[in-house]
């Protein structure tokens, strides 16, 4: 009997083992695959994208993280920054939302990446807004 608890006792160490190793193997390759992969026989690949993704990493916001802040002529909107979304007035959203539509469409996604990169966020009235003219873009790309 007390060789049947030590052989489970083994089992399960051994079990443990190989799930750890395996998961630690798995990840890494996870890891090793999100990484900057460029394959150009990838169905929507180009130099800059890899594919993969059903909107391109290169234009989210987290990648622009590491990315110096760029303006869009719209130094004006710095004295909002660490001001709550649901915060601003009427004539604050007009602000905003006169840089929004004298911008071409295709730095609408930049835009709102500086916006964060400097702490500032986009009015609850325009989320809906820059949301379809970002998506409008991504569908016509």
């Amino acid at each position: 009997m007390l060789y049947l608890l030590y052989g489970i006792i083994i089992l399960g160490i051994i079990t443990a083992l190989i799930g750890y190793f395996g998961n630690r193997k798995r990840q890494q390759t996870d890891n090793y695959n999100a990484g900057a992969v460029n394959d150009e026989s990838m169905p929507g690949a180009t130099s800059d994208c890899c594919g993969q993704h059903e909107v391109c990493e290169r234009d989210s916001l987290p990648a622009a993280m590491n990315k110096e802040i760029e303006y869009y002529d719209d130094e004006e909107l710095d004295v909002y920054c660490h001001t709550a979304s649901d915060k601003y007035g009427e004539r604050e959203v007009n602000e905003f939302r006169e840089v929004l539509y004298t911008l071409p469409e295709t730095e609408v996604a930049g835009w709102i990446r500086s916006l964060q990169l400097r702490n500032i966020n986009l009015p609850d009235q325009l989320k809906d807004e820059v949301f379809l003219i970002v998506e409008e873009q991504y569908k016509n790309l």
